[in-house]
């Protein structure tokens, strides 16, 4: 072997092997291998790949801007105290609210003081007289309305105390007939009892403005009361010189009356409106319960403390619905001695 053929085989074997199994470098898919701890940016490389690109995150929208509530205290504060929602029997609660307590501020400022100046000035006597002979005209009201309800023996005691009063009584100023030996206690009634009588139901509950506490049925009832009298006789009854001073009389009457219990109500009273409601329409039910003869005769009418007794502690009195309750007579509950007692 010659001197250069040595000296090329040792050159050749002094060259780092090439490994066999080393796949052919591609130019084009080749990255840059980044050393220990380096951080470098991310690098798309145009190759054919089997794992997709990962999408582009969209940063979350910015959220609505949270306008600050108004710190206690505040003058922008509204603070609003809830009541519940409305009963079924009184579905326009919230404006017969309003109502109930427009109709208080009004009595407080106006009707109230005006009833205690006409309390002082016109003698009791005097007050007691005129009552009776506007009580004594609803005497009519009553008769009929017996009548409808097949009452015949109270149909026939009203009309005969009708008849007392106007005569021996000088046109109803003195209630003769509840005394001896009369003994014929009065009794109201009307076409609002005649209604429930006959199975009509109360309808919603209404506080309204000049008739207080009412519900649907009442009004068309008291609706009907008030045209009796103006239809069958007249004059002076469909006169408005005789509606409207007889409507005040008995409005202050009325008030004076009930001073006690209004005072009682406002001063006591967790929620004056709810027992206002309660104890009209527990009171208005106990009246058509004893006309068809569910109930004893004399709690349809019955005392003003009889309600307050039975009512739950905070409710203590009743104002601007009582009218009936009051003028029950004390001897209601004493037939005539030796008769038998009305149908």
């Amino acid at each position: 072997m010659s001197i250069s053929a040595v000296a090329a085989l040792l050159l050749l074997s002094e060259a780092p092997p090439v490994p066999t199994d080393a796949a052919p470098e591609i130019p084009t898919e080749t990255t840059a291998q980044p050393y220990p701890g380096d951080v470098l940016p991310p690098k798309v490389v145009p190759t054919i790949g089997t794992t997709p690109s990962p999408a582009p995150v969209t940063p979350d929208p910015s959220p609505a801007p949270i306008t600050p509530t108004p710190a206690p205290g505040s003058p922008n504060e509204i603070v609003v105290t809830a009541r519940g929602d409305a009963p079924p029997g009184d579905p326009l609660q919230a404006v017969n609210i309003e109502s109930y307590r427009a109709v208080q501020a009004i009595d407080q400022a106006f009707v109230g003081p005006i009833a205690m100046g006409y309390q002082g000035i016109v003698p009791e006597p005097v007050r007691d007289g005129v009552g009776n002979a506007l009580r004594n005209l609803t005497e009519p009201v009553n008769f009929l309305n017996f009548l409808l309800q097949f009452k015949i023996g109270k149909a026939a005691e009203t009309l005969g105390r009708f008849a007392i009063n106007s005569t021996f009584g000088v046109g109803g100023l003195f209630d003769v007939a509840k005394k001896k030996p009369f003994n014929l206690p009065y009794r109201r009634n009307g076409f609002a009892n005649t209604l429930g009588f006959y199975g009509v139901e109360p309808g919603p509950f209404f506080y309204l403005p000049v008739f207080g506490a009412t519900t649907l049925r009442d009004m068309a009832g008291n609706g009907l009361d008030m045209l009796v009298l103006p239809t069958a006789i007249g004059k002076p009854f469909n006169r408005t010189a005789y509606a409207v001073p007889t409507t005040v009389v008995r409005a202050l009457n009325d008030r004076i009356e009930r001073d006690a219990e209004i005072e009682r109500l406002q001063k006591q009273s967790l929620d004056p409106y709810v027992e206002t409601r309660t104890l009209y329409l527990q009171m208005r039910q106990r009246e058509i319960d004893a006309l068809r003869g569910r109930i004893p005769d004399v709690i349809a009418a019955p005392p003003v403390e009889a309600p307050l007794e039975s009512a739950a502690p905070q409710t203590d009195s009743l104002p601007d619905q009582e009218i009936p309750v009051v003028e029950a007579p004390a001897d209601i509950e004493t037939p005539p001695v030796g008769d038998p007692p009305p149908p």
